[in-house]
């Protein structure tokens, strides 16, 4: 009985778990290019990229040329918005 408890419980747990990892891989990954990992989100939704954490954590791994196009086109957005709002 106590074994179908762990497992459901686990399964739960392990989607966390990942979540938290690839947020840790892309901290890390942003940071060696210049940003934090709360502007890198940002310059995402700015720049409408809809790639998810696994796999942006996976180029960051593997394809650093791309992860780094990546982040440029982050900073590009967010310095896009930040003089819109500027302007305004």
């Amino acid at each position: 009985m106590k074994g179908k408890y762990w497992a459901y419980r686990d399964r739960k747990t392990r989607k966390r778990t990942f979540r938290y990892l690839w947020i840790q891989r892309l901290s890390a990954a942003a940071r060696a290019h210049g940003m934090t990992y709360s502007r890198f989100a940002e310059g995402l939704k700015a720049a409408g990229i809809g790639l998810d954490r696994k796999i942006l954590s996976d180029l960051a791994l593997t394809d650093d040329t791309t992860f780094k196009s990546i982040v440029d086109q982050a900073k590009s957005a967010l310095d896009a918005k930040s003089k819109s709002k500027k302007a305004a």
